[in-house]
């Protein structure tokens, strides 16, 4: 069956859209998300006469990055006037805890490259040209990019956590060998698995350019924000302050974070049931909607018909949805 003439407009955008995402992502994997990670990376170490751990192939990824930013300068002035503000502030936080290499105008501009994306899939082949549910899909798709965020957040968060007390026991050994503090966080970001050789490796880069240790941790602390890695850094602290033994206190530490890890592994699996059945509040009435509206075109387009009753009735269904399920994710958030 040919396309209609603006059938063909709606795919000539989505073609455009999934164009510019395999760039975006392609881009993403290749470039730093500052200038500071940047001149990071390209420390010569030669010259500093110390260990970056920058590889070879990470200097040639480095390179091609700055070779493929050359092309993205038409966003700076967008990225400028977004970075001052107090949202480009919370979003470059928010990229750096997700370890994206993005801007806060790249990052903006994703909600509407999603968005166009969507409701062009939509139109195209899941509702056969209906406009009003193409656009609510494609206002679904502005969502896509936080919940892509949030959802690298989480998991690099569980990942840090889960690696802690292994990580904890490294540093204890490097110092029970006679390491220094500095040092035995150089053998974490040796020996430690991602993320959390990542996140030490810019710490100890930091240091080496003349950052205070304490700053360093305080910014490792917001990338990863974390009530473990907090009570580890209060100690290092205090430690520096006050003397003391280092390797003992982060050795106790270490045991109550296995502990915890242990117990918060036990309540998620008893409240495993809550958090389906939220899911299962959340989106099986929205999906049975789809569905209906894909096999029986007719059957929901009464309700979008109606102006007064039917869009009423959609808007009371979706925020009872919304409530049940905050509701539920409060019932199983237990705090350990």
């Amino acid at each position: 069956m040919p396309f209609t003439e603006g059938q063909m407009l709606v795919l000539g955008i989505i073609v455009v859209a999934g164009i510019i995402l395999l760039i975006a992502f392609f881009l993403l994997s290749r470039r730093d998300d500052n200038l500071v990670e940047m001149r990071l990376e390209q420390i010569d170490d030669d010259v500093l006469g110390i260990d970056t751990f920058v590889e070879d192939e990470k200097k040639e990824e480095v390179n091609a990055s700055n070779v493929l930013a050359e092309g993205r300068r038409f966003l700076d002035p967008i990225n400028e006037a977004l970075s001052e503000r107090k949202w480009g502030k919370n979003v470059r936080k928010k990229l750096a805890r997700a370890n994206l290499k993005l801007t806060p105008a790249e990052y903006a501009a994703s909600h509407f490259v999603s968005s166009a994306g969507f409701f062009a899939v939509g139109y195209l082949f899941l509702f056969s040209g209906d406009p009003v549910m193409s656009t609510i899909l494609g206002i679904l798709g502005l969502l896509a990019p936080r919940l892509y965020v949030g959802r690298l957040i989480g998991s690099r968060l569980v990942a840090f956590e889960t690696q802690l007390p292994d990580t904890l026991g490294l540093w204890v050994n490097a110092l029970r060998a006679g390491y220094s503090v500095l040092q035995a966080m150089e053998a974490i970001a040796r020996d430690a698995p991602e993320p959390t050789m990542t996140e030490f490796q810019r710490v100890v880069k930091e240091v080496q350019l003349g950052i205070d240790v304490p700053d360093a941790l305080d910014h490792l602390l917001e990338r990863i924000e974390s009530e473990d890695l907090d009570l580890v850094i209060t100690a290092v602290n205090i430690q520096r302050e006050v003397g003391g033994n280092l390797a003992e206190i982060l050795s106790v530490i270490s045991s109550t974070i296995r502990e915890r890890i242990k117990l918060k592994g036990e309540v998620r699996v008893l409240t495993s049931q809550g958090r389906i059945t939220g899911y299962l509040i959340s989106f099986l009435p929205i999906g049975l909607a789809l569905f209906l509206n894909a096999a029986q075109p007719g059957y929901m387009g009464q309700l979008f018909e109606d102006r007064w009753c039917g869009w009423p009735m959609i808007g009371i269904g979706l925020t009872l949805i919304g409530i049940g399920t905050a509701v539920i994710q409060k019932i199983i958030d237990i705090e350990i």
